[in-house]
């Protein structure tokens, strides 16, 4: 894509694309101890902001913080001594600038009922959890709102793979929020040599890309186990960005935002590589494993699983058309066969490629 054409993109989706230069340091608590908690943490604790890690495993926390390691979810990164975990939550929150949510969507709630006991209403709050409650179907912002209705809140969604965060690899994300404080501080909170930190006021659009790319990326795990060609990987991603569009466009998102870094970006990634946990679970489910066992054996949580029977819900309700996400629930939930999802697809009724277009003045 030219610059110019970028730059009006961008300029579509009300993206800041850097930050202004900072120099402040910031009190930050990140809650969750996964993959990406860990990484997101690590990071900030590099730039000499003052980070703890909140998570619920004392031995885990005492790993990080006497040998620097979270060794069941990073085994091969050594934390920054600075860096330091905590399974006290009031203490983790003790007078912060900014909290990071990085718990999964089903303790999101939960989590964020503590929040509001312990920060001041100053505080800004950002969510990295890529997941829908149901049955309402709010996505995890629409969560915390509800127990921190005065604090700032944000999104933080992306290509971003926390492994290859951790490893310095180029990669750049997107901070969505109605406040421009809040998104100028994330961004100088996290802008590094490596990591590029974009900005954009469509909340509810980068939260609903980042959740709904979880559905596609375990159908491409399981093309990927049945060893489809490159025609056909193309074939998915793209009908798949129809989909989480057509799907946007109905519950009233921009659709220009799943263009950019928190669609198509994070919909590449999430397709492409075996790093993700929906991919694979996508890939034991094509190699013949049931649900449960691809679950199992993963260890972690893949959001893409309740993502898509809530999905599934709302499309039906408002008549929305999904194939892709179909099949994929006849697949999981109906033990439909891999192939017999395959041949129906194929021979089911065409549509047209692009069902809905852009006014781009």
């Amino acid at each position: 894509m030219s610059n110019v054409l970028l730059d009006q993109v961008e300029k579509q989706q009300g993206v800041n694309s850097g930050p202004r230069p900072m120099t402040n340091q910031y009190r930050i608590a990140v809650l969750g101890g996964g993959s990406f908690g860990t990484t997101l943490g690590n990071m900030m604790a590099e730039k000499n902001h003052q980070v703890t890690l909140w998570l619920r495993n004392q031995s885990r926390a005492d790993e990080i913080n006497q040998q620097h390691k979270n060794s069941y979810y990073l085994p091969d990164l050594t934390l920054n001594e600075n860096f330091r975990a905590s399974t006290d939550l009031q203490e983790s929150l003790q007078n912060v600038d900014i909290v990071f949510v990085a718990v999964p969507s089903s303790s999101c709630r939960e989590v964020s009922r503590d929040l509001s006991q312990y920060i001041s209403k100053e505080t800004l709050v950002i969510s990295t959890t890529k997941g829908i409650e149901r049955p309402q179907f709010k996505l995890m912002s629409e969560v915390l709102r509800e127990n921190l209705a005065d604090n700032p809140l944000g999104v933080l969604s992306g290509p971003n793979l926390a492994k290859e965060i951790a490893n310095r690899e180029i990669t750049a994300t997107v901070i969505a929020s109605d406040s421009s404080r809040l998104i100028a501080t994330v961004q100088d909170a996290l802008q590094s040599s490596y990591f590029r930190v974009y900005g954009s006021n469509d909340v509810y659009g980068v939260e609903l890309s980042g959740a709904l790319k979880n559905i596609y990326a375990i159908i491409s795990g399981i093309g990927a186990a049945m060893e489809m060609g490159s025609n056909t990987r193309a074939m998915l991603m793209t009908r798949s960005l129809a989909e989480m569009s057509r799907f946007a466009v109905s519950m009233g998102a921009n659709p220009m935002t799943f263009l950019g870094l928190a669609g198509v970006g994070d919909l590449i990634v999430t397709c492409s590589s075996s790093l993700s946990r929906n991919y694979q679970v996508g890939f034991a489910i094509g190699n013949g494993k049931s649900l449960e066992q691809a679950t199992e054996e993963l260890g972690q949580v893949a959001e893409g699983v309740n993502t898509l029977r809530l999905v599934k819900e709302q499309a039906d309700k408002q008549d929305v058309y999904m194939p892709l996400a179909q099949g994929l629930f006849e697949i999981l939930f109906n033990h439909v066969g891999v192939a017999e999802m395959v041949s129906k697809l194929m021979l089911s009724e065409q549509s047209d490629d692009v069902d809905f277009q852009f006014n781009v003045k």
